[in-house]
Formats: structure tokens, sequence, C-alpha cells
């Protein structure tokens, strides 16, 4: 599958700033964390932003970790921009303000787990790893495996089916992995997959087979509406646009029932968002 995957690749590659070689390592490590679960469009120019003033992880690790959460904006899992923070702190004291090109390196840095570090590894120093995110799972399942959907967390048959499949020269091997992922998001999609453009639909498992409907355990949808996610995200709304702490009694409006927004105030609080002050006052980390 290799070669008409990579062609594809070669032809059909979305531009995006963090595939320009100008972006480097850093760039990388930075759209890894940001789409996360969250789609290119709305990644796009809060990356744009991000990287424009913290060009380094230095400069990211010279700002308080609350700034960090302000530039997140609404891409959702706020955790995420403290983990990058501690990241690029880590970074910074460990490694000169380099992102290390070492694998295990990677994966000792806070916030990074074994995807992270391989996608890192593979995107930006061109190494051999298998890179296994939604839409790379998605693809094998049917063009190997013959199912329609991968299981809802991934499994060892997964990636020793990743490891097998990987090309023995690196740069094919990292090129594979960015062609693989890309065929996932734009052609062998969750919903309406366009296997009439597929480079490997002749040989799809799944394709072959009649497409079968999925079998497995129900797929876990996302919900937003009425969750403590959202009112996670008006509370941290409320903090990110405010450059002074803030009373209780804004936080207190932005939500009607007050047994869920105190949980979510909590929550916030226990995940280190939100930083409680003397006089019932709050703002975003400074530490």
């Amino acid at each position: 599958m290799h070669s008409p995957v990579i062609d594809w690749f070669d032809d059909n590659a979305r531009d995006l700033p963090w595939r320009r070689p100008e972006a480097g390592a850093w760039g990388v490590m930075v759209s890894e964390f940001m789409l996360q679960q969250t789609p290119v469009s709305r990644v796009l120019p809060v990356y744009e932003q991000w990287v424009a003033r913290w060009p380094r992880p230095a400069d990211l690790a010279k700002e308080a970790p609350g700034e960090a959460v302000r530039a997140w904006g609404r891409l959702g899992y706020p955790r995420r921009a403290l983990r990058l923070h501690g990241a690029a702190v880590a970074i910074t004291e460990r490694h000169g303000g380099d992102v290390p090109a070492d694998h295990a390196q990677l994966l000792a840095l806070p916030g990074i787990g074994e995807y992270t570090a391989a996608a890192v590894a593979s995107f930006a120093y061109g190494q051999r790893h298998p890179v296994l995110d939604t839409n790379v799972r998605r693809v094998f399942a049917r063009a190997v495996t013959g199912v329609q959907y991968p299981p809802n967390a991934t499994t060892a048959a997964e990636r020793k089916l990743a490891r097998a499949l990987l090309p023995e020269d690196e740069p094919t091997a990292a090129r594979w992995a960015a062609a693989s992922m890309e065929l996932g998001a734009l052609v062998c999609t969750a919903k309406s997959e366009s296997c009439h453009r597929c480079p490997i639909a002749a040989q799809c498992a799944w394709r072959l087979a009649g497409k079968p409907e999925h079998d497995g355990p129900p797929r876990r949808g996302q919900t937003y509406a009425g969750t403590d996610r959202q009112v996670r995200g008006r509370l941290l709304a409320v903090l990110r646009d405010a450059h002074a702490p803030v009373p209780q009694a804004a936080l207190d409006r932005v939500w009607h029932e007050p047994v869920q927004r105190a949980r979510a105030l909590d929550g916030l609080v226990a995940d280190g968002l939100v930083e409680p002050l003397a006089g019932g006052m709050y703002r975003l980390p400074l530490t």
C-alpha cells in the first residue's frame, strides 16, 4: 500500500503551516497538541497566533501558565494548554530550548504520550515510528482488517499491525505516517467515505467484503450541550476575557444551575486551570 498512498499524498496533501520547513519541531509539537480532538479549521487561526507570539519553547516557558490557557481560546480541552506550557518549560530546562529528536526524551516530557512523541519524531525529524491517530486507525481497520471502524481504544493488535506496515526506510516510513493520516482525514472519513478517490480502494478488505456494517461496541459520541464541559468553557471564557481577578458573582452569572456550576468550577481549580484567591476571587493560574 505504501507507494499508491504516498503518491496520492504527494498530489493531494493540504498545505498546512506545521508541514512547512520553517515550522520546525516546535511548530509540529504545537500542532499535535492542538489537533487532538479538534478539527484543522478551528486549529489554524489559534496556531498561527500561538507560534507568532511564542516562536520557541523558551518564549512560552517565560509566561505564566494562565497566558497559555488564555491564548488557547475556545479550542476546548484546555488542559492541553497547561500540558504544552509544561512541555515548553521542560524543553527549556532540560534541552536548551530545542525540542529533542530522541523518542525516549520526547516521551519523558510532561504531557507527551506515545502518540505525540511518535508524531513529533516522525513529522519533525523524519524518523520511523508508528503514528496511530483516529484517522490512521480507521484506514488500517478498513483496508487491512476489513471492519468499518477500529475499537474505541487503541489495542495491542493495532499497534502490532501499525509496526508491521511501517516501511523499513526511515524517510519513507515518515512519509507513510503522514500520508496514511491524510488519507483518513480527507478520503477514508468516518462518514461518507469517498472510495472512488481512494488510491487503495482496489485492495481494501472492507470494500471487497461489501462494506459490512459495524457490529462492535457502540461508538462513543461527543456531547457538549448541558454538560460540565460546556459549563467549564463558559467559566473559563469569563476568566480569559478578564485581565484582573474575577469575583464569584461574575462566574455565577454564566450558568443557571448552582450545583453543576460549582462542580465545574471545582474541577477547573483541581485541574490547575483556575486559581482561587482570597475574598471569593478567581484568575487564570500564574504558577
